[in-house]
C-alpha cells in the first residue's frame, strides 16, 4: 500500500525560553491525535533543552539523572491521546510484562481504594469542567503522602519510558538529588516548562471532541481507556490537526504568560490544572 501524502509546514514558537523554528510533515489523510504526540512532545523537548541552556549560563544544572526515581512517587496527569498511545505501547511489550504491569496498577488501586482516593481520581478523570491547581491541590498532597511507587516503576526504572507522560519528562529540577526525597519538607527547585505538553493536548483534545478538557491520573490509565475505547479510532485530517494544535499551544503560552495562571504551575507538582 503507497504510503499516506503528506504536507509540509514551517512552524514558528516564541516562547519564554526563546524561539521555536521547525519543519514538519503531517498525513493529508485523516489521522488520530495520537499521531501527533510525538511530533508535539519533541517540540515541547526543543523548547526545554532552551530552558537549561537559559538556567546552564546562570550556573543551575540539572541534577535528574537515570536511576532517580523520587518525582516517580507523585501524581502524573497525562491527556487522553497519551493515553491511547501509552495503553498501544503496552499492549506491543511481552505478554509476562504486560501481565506484571496489570497486577501493579491492580495493587496501587487496591492501595488507592483503601486510603479512599480512587473515586477522587475518577472525578478527576470524567470532570465535565477544567480543574485548576488549587483544587487539586489536596489530591496532590493526599496521594504523595502515601509515596507510592508509580506502577510502571521497575528496578527504579521507568517501564513505559519511550512512551512516559510529557509531565514526566517536563520536570526537571537544579537543586540536590537528595531534596527530592521529601518535596513537602525541602526546597526543591524547578526548571520552568515553557510549554506544558500534556496540558496542550489535553486542551486541544477537549476542542476536537466538544468535551471538557482533561487529564487523567496515571494510576487509572488502564481503566479509563477502556472506558472510553470508542474514542480511540476518532480521526482528522492531519493538516487541520496541526493547525489546531499550534492554535492550543499558543492559547497556552498567552495564558501561561498571565499573571495568575491557572494551565501550568512552576512548582514541582506534575498533576496541574487545565
Amino acid at each position: 500500500m503507497p504510503p499516506h501524502p503528506t504536507e509540509r509546514f514551517d512552524i514558528s514558537i516564541k516562547t519564554e525560553a526563546g524561539p521555536l523554528s521547525a519543519e514538519v510533515e503531517v498525513p493529508s489523510a485523516p489521522v488520530p491525535l495520537t499521531s501527533l504526540v510525538p511530533l508535539l512532545r519533541d517540540l515541547g523537548a526543543e523548547a526545554q533543552s532552551m530552558e537549561e541552556a537559559r538556567a546552564a549560563e546562570k550556573g543551575r544544572f540539572r541534577s535528574c539523572a537515570k536511576g532517580c526515581a523520587a518525582c516517580c512517587r507523585m501524581l502524573v496527569p497525562l491527556s487522553p491521546p497519551e493515553a491511547f498511545r501509552l495503553m498501544d505501547y503496552i499492549g506491543q511489550l511481552p505478554s509476562e510484562q504486560q501481565q506484571r504491569l496489570a497486577a501493579r496498577l491492580e495493587q496501587v488501586k487496591s492501595l488507592l481504594v483503601s486510603h479512599g482516593l480512587w473515586q477522587q481520581l475518577i472525578d478527576v478523570a470524567e470532570s465535565e469542567r477544567p480543574l485548576n491547581d488549587e483544587e487539586l491541590a489536596p489530591l496532590n498532597e493526599a496521594y504523595y503522602s502515601l509515596r507510592i511507587p508509580c506502577p510502571f516503576l521497575e528496578k527504579n526504572t521507568c517501564a513505559v519510558y519511550e512512551e512516559r507522560p510529557s509531565a514526566c519528562r517536563e520536570l526537571l529540577v537544579t537543586s540536590p538529588p537528595t531534596s527530592c526525597d521529601d518535596m513537602v519538607k525541602n526546597r526543591v527547585e524547578a526548571l520552568p516548562t515553557p510549554i506544558r505538553i500534556g496540558t496542550v493536548l489535553g486542551l486541544l483534545w477537549g476542542d476536537l471532541t466538544a468535551a471538557s478538557p482533561r487529564l487523567i491520573p496515571l494510576p487509572m490509565v488502564a481503566e479509563w481507556v477502556e472506558r472510553h475505547s470508542s474514542d480511540r479510532s476518532r480521526t482528522w485530517e492531519g493538516s487541520f490537526l496541526l493547525r489546531s494544535a499550534l492554535e492550543t499551544v499558543e492559547q497556552f503560552l498567552h495564558q501561561d504568560s498571565q499573571p495568575k495562571r491557572s494551565c501550568a504551575s512552576s512548582e514541582p507538582e506534575p498533576m496541574t490544572g487545565l
